[in-house]
């Protein structure tokens, strides 16, 4: 409407009106319990989470928390609320699933390993050594785990998330190579799914560096890059997408949130092509990812004892800050001592069931610290209900397969 107001902005009178027109009815794919139980099992904690029916695409969740009242537009908000919204550092007013941007910390390793094997370069039986630490010219590039891991193959540095053998494996291999099979998994690009607002991330290259900021790359980056830091940076959809191609058999599925509009039915995707990994490559992965949660991994805390509801996974901690050598030398600090904004984000991607995956999920806790201790559990929580509302999933045999 047109209003006039006086000198200091109060409304005197209604000029026009200009009445609004009822929209179209739309239904979501979004699963009204699951929506719910991903938003409530946030609770206080601010991040994203995403699930995604691995092979049509569909939406089942979308959360970003915190949120917010949207009716308080109704009616027109003042300007302090307005204010208090924008400025506030939680974010409330981003859609983080899709439009926040962060380091994929190590959920991006299947992705380097996967461009390793393809190159030829890596055999996955092959072991490196890790001490703890990875020397690369004068620089020392640190594993998580400050006592090392001993001698691990591919398998095994997926199960255990040993930062070592990554670098050693991205040095093999090259940026480029990684980035191009990032792309292949939807990173670096948007999804196309049906929202509006969504970020393209970013996928690093050699050519990117010298276009974006006319530079050359160092070979260092790329072993940042290899354990899904420094330039690198994700949305928890793209996450979720890149989950769902590496548990599909690699077909390139799209995200799709939009079931029906006008009680029309939308017209069926075409069948999702193949992004073109071959299937044993995706095997070690996917027995690396097993084994996070169901063989003694970095997420052995959330494993399901029911063999027809056992997941698969990846956790991730995404570092925020550098950490001198000074603070390593006298002991990092742990998350928990630190300013809420220093600390790491927590992630986690997963899948299930493991024996025949039908769902995908990427969970993303700001600032919450290990994605084992922060993450894993709420993205367990998400499968296993999800998994429970679908009949067909929760009845499959295990022994059948076998």
């Amino acid at each position: 409407s047109e209003v006039e107001v006086n000198a200091v902005g109060r409304i005197i009178r209604e000029l026009s009106r200009e009445e609004g027109e009822q929209g179209h009815e739309v239904t979501l794919a979004i699963d009204l319990a699951v929506q719910r139980l991903a938003y409530e099992r946030f609770g206080e904690e601010n991040g994203a989470a995403v699930v995604m029916d691995v092979e049509t695409g569909e939406v089942l969740a979308l959360v970003s928390a915190p949120g917010y009242d949207p009716n308080v537009f109704a009616e027109g908000i003042s300007g302090e609320r307005w204010r208090a919204l924008l400025g506030d550092a939680k974010a409330p007013l981003v859609n983080k699933a899709v439009a926040g941007q962060y380091a994929p910390g190590s959920t991006y390793k299947m992705v380097v390993a996967l461009a390793a094997l393809e190159s030829g370069l890596v055999d996955p039986a092959s072991r490196v050594s890790c001490s703890g630490a990875y020397q690369f010219g004068d620089s020392t590039f640190h594993c998580w785990k400050r006592e090392g891991h001993g001698a691990v193959d591919m398998e095994t540095a997926i199960k255990v998330s040993c930062d070592v053998y990554f670098y050693e494996t991205a040095r093999r291999i090259g940026v480029d190579r990684i980035a191009a099979m990032a792309k292949r998994f939807g990173l670096g690009r948007p999804t196309a799914i049906d929202l509006s607002g969504e970020k393209a991330g970013l996928i690093p290259s050699r050519e990117w560096k010298r276009a974006a900021m006319g530079q050359i790359w160092h070979q260092g980056e790329t072993l940042v890059a290899g354990i899904g830091q420094g330039y690198v940076l994700s949305t928890p959809l793209q996450l979720a997408v890149m989950t769902a191609r590496l548990v599909n058999g690699g077909k390139a599925v799209v995200p799709r949130i939009t079931r029906a509009v006008r009680g029309e039915d939308r017209p069926d995707p075409p069948p999702p092509a193949s992004i073109g990994v071959a299937p044993e490559m995706l095997e070690v992965v996917l027995r690396g990812m097993d084994g996070v949660v169901n063989g003694g991994g970095t997420a052995a805390g959330i494993r399901i004892a029911d063999p027809n509801m056992q997941i698969g996974g990846k956790t991730g901690t995404s570092q925020v800050r550098r950490i001198t050598a000074k603070e390593r030398e006298a002991g990092v600090k742990k998350n928990d001592e630190l300013p809420w904004h220093q600390r790491d984000h927590a992630l986690f991607v997963g899948y299930g069931p493991v024996h025949q995956p039908r769902y995908a999920v990427a969970v993303l806790v700001e600032h919450g610290g290990g994605g084992a201790r922060v993450a894993a559990p709420i993205a367990r929580d998400i499968l296993k209900l999800v998994m429970e509302r679908d009949p067909a999933r929760r009845t499959h045999n295990v022994a059948e397969k076998a």
